[in-house]
């Protein structure tokens, strides 16, 4: 069956949970036990629902599965996703919003060649952004200000204190230029239109020939992945529940926080072990 589907998901917030993400909403004796999947100077970062990890075994063993992630390879490259034998990696992923096709966990030169194209001839270069981040910006509200692999720039902000009205301005901005804005969580994303997930997961379809698709996302940036699959899932939070996003052959699970990302692998495995193409609504 291995190569008949395909699947890509979105990690954080998606299938993978910090412990601010994790909305455990029972009693603590009832929480879900959880798998730590992220550790970073010896804290343990991200998890999922040991029952999530089970599922998602056999899901990767049936299935072509691709992590499509906005992380940098080397975010990317701290999670330790379960897998049939220890070490596991997938076959391939997707990081920096499509700006890395990872092939056994070596970046794909070709992909590269393509991104770099297409970021020339689609959106202004990332110093023009990253000025205008450090001037419109406020320190007094903003943590952390990154480049992501030299291809998109990103804040840490404090959420609660964003000026009315930042956020809308930002991206009228950055949309004249060829580039898109995503606010998830504590972090806004300024990235080139032409850097996309949806576009990286067009290759990996290309390479494996699979007769179907599924992916999850819970963000803005994830738009184009969910409507690129033949079925897509988001959770009940994030930034496309937050606005009510929906398309055409996507699923609106009622779900929030780490149970969400249970009920995504649960939903795709069962599409999966049934062997049936699931057409675009």
């Amino acid at each position: 069956m291995t190569g008949q589907f395909l699947v890509a998901s979105d990690l954080d917030r998606t299938l993978i949970y910090s412990n601010r993400a994790l909305a455990l909403d029972v009693p603590d004796r009832l929480a879900p036990r959880l798998l730590s999947v992220e550790v970073h100077d010896g804290k343990a970062l991200s998890f999922m629902t040991e029952q999530a990890a089970e599922l998602l075994v056999e899901l990767v063993e049936s299935a072509v599965f691709v992590p499509a992630t906005t992380r940098t390879r080397s975010q990317y490259e701290r999670v330790n996703l379960p897998g049939p034998t220890a070490g596991w990696i997938p076959r391939y992923a997707i990081c920096a919003n499509g700006g890395q096709l990872l092939v056994d966990g070596v970046p794909d030169r070709d992909w590269q060649a393509e991104v770099r194209s297409r970021l020339t001839a689609g959106s202004v270069p990332l110093d023009e952004v990253v000025e205008h981040l450090a001037i419109t910006a406020d320190p007094e509200w903003t943590h952390k200000r990154r480049v992501a692999d030299s291809l998109f720039a990103y804040l840490v902000v404090e959420r609660a204190e964003l000026p009315e009205g930042w956020i809308e301005e930002l991206t009228g901005w950055c949309a004249e230029r060829g580039w898109t804005v995503s606010l998830q969580g504590r972090k806004v994303y300024a990235v080139p239109a032409p850097l996309s997930k949806s576009a990286a997961l067009a290759e990996v379809e290309r390479r494996t020939g699979a007769a179907t698709v599924f992916s999850a996302g819970d963000s803005l940036l994830d738009a184009e992945l969910l409507l690129a699959a033949d079925h897509g899932w988001r959770p009940g939070h994030g930034e496309l529940a937050d606005t009510d996003w929906n398309g055409p052959g996507v699923t609106a699970l009622t779900q929030v926080g780490v149970a969400a990302g249970e009920e995504i692998v649960r939903q795709i495995l069962e599409r999966v072990r049934a062997g049936v193409p699931a057409l675009r609504s």
